[in-house]
């Protein structure tokens, strides 16, 4: 076919067909329409301002040193067990070698000790939260 420069081949004969088709060497161009002009958009009107909101309470800074924080990566949890009572909760006071926490890492169960005296203001996490080394998980008063 090459030989004879045909490109396409086909013989019929009782039940029998046979088409032969080879690809052309030619290099097709293909043209793309022009890319159409953007619409104009019209720049959107000024809205009159609504009144502004009240302003918000100044943050209150927080004493670092009257915060329980992860010692480590982990998941967070309030009690030993599902069926456990928490081992604190907002109220109760906490001395330095009060359990607070369960932090899982690694499949290991490590107890969180307060390490300060105080009572718990705030707990700052919930029950099975991810937490991360340095997150504080308590405020005492």
């Amino acid at each position: 076919m090459k030989r004879s420069g045909l490109t396409e081949f086909q013989i019929e004969e009782q039940d029998f067909k046979l088409r032969i088709c080879r690809k052309s060497d030619e290099v097709q161009t293909v043209y793309q329409a022009a890319t159409p002009a953007p619409f104009p958009v019209q720049a959107p009107q000024p809205v009159a301002p609504q009144a502004a909101p009240p302003p918000a309470e100044a943050a209150r800074p927080v004493d670092e040193s009257k915060l329980i924080k992860s010692p480590m990566v982990g998941t967070f949890y309030t009690s030993p067990s599902p069926e456990s009572p928490p081992f604190v909760k907002v109220g109760d006071s906490v001395d330095t070698e009060s359990v607070v926490c369960i932090v899982e890492a690694m499949k290991v169960m490590n107890e969180i000790k307060a390490e300060i005296k105080g009572k718990i203001a705030e707990i700052l996490v919930e029950n099975g939260d991810s937490i991360e080394y340095g997150q504080p998980l308590f405020r005492i008063e």
